[in-house]
């Protein structure tokens, strides 16, 4: 499995038999969109920042919200959840998605805007070995908060995402301030993340800071 990040909130997702894209922007943020092939596309919510299906080719299959979802070996659980901590009062829904392939779990949890993971949404999400989260604030969590959701959650690998990036025209924090809110080692910094079950953590939550593609 190999997981790129574009920027935002979107991931290139590649296992052994499909192609994922999560959350692909449109251009009105000032980051250069995806435009690839892919095989299925997810989106969190439908705002324009996370729902430019048309850049990405193909015929994918799109799914956009809660259930449960099977195609070329990749499982997908949309989980619903709120944009907001006054229960999607000020700006609506969002679902975060649990994805299984090639032996690996992986949590996308969109713009998730709660203070915390719910119980219920702790017990469907279930063991998570790859966290993307956001951490930049603004319409989404911050660094504190983030951080004590990694904390909940105990993934073996966090990426944060909806940071503070050059050319980005949404006003957002840095991911410096979560890795200095949550603390333990410093990050390891990739283009591109290559995994497989037995490259996974046993101990300790190694934090990965992606290069944009």
């Amino acid at each position: 499995m190999t997981i790129t990040w574009y920027g935002y909130a979107c991931f290139r997702i590649e296992t052994r038999e499909a192609v994922l894209v999560v959350d692909p922007f449109s251009k009105g943020i000032g980051l250069t969109p995806p435009r690839f092939q892919a095989d299925v596309i997810l989106i969190s919510h439908g705002h324009p920042n996370h729902a430019n299906i048309a850049a990405i080719g193909g015929t994918p299959l799109v799914i956009q919200g809660p259930g449960e979802y099977e195609t070329r070996g990749v499982t997908v659980r949309g989980i619903p959840s709120y944009h907001d901590p006054r229960q999607g009062k000020d700006r609506g829904l969002n679902t975060i998605y649990r994805i299984e392939a090639d032996g690996i779990s992986i949590a996308h949890l969109g713009d998730f805007g709660e203070r915390t993971l719910r119980e219920e949404t702790l017990e469907a999400l279930g063991d998570v070995d790859v966290l993307l989260i956001p951490v930049g604030g603004t319409d989404t969590i911050g660094a504190e908060d983030a951080a004590g959701i990694v904390r909940q959650l105990e993934p073996r690998v966090v990426i944060p995402m909806h940071y503070r990036l050059p050319g980005l025209t949404v006003t957002l924090d840095p991911a410096d301030r979560f890795l200095a809110t949550y603390g333990g080692r410093g990050p390891q910094r990739l283009a591109k993340l290559t995994l497989k079950p037995k490259d996974l953590p046993d101990t300790d939550t190694r934090i990965v800071l992606l290069s944009t593609e």
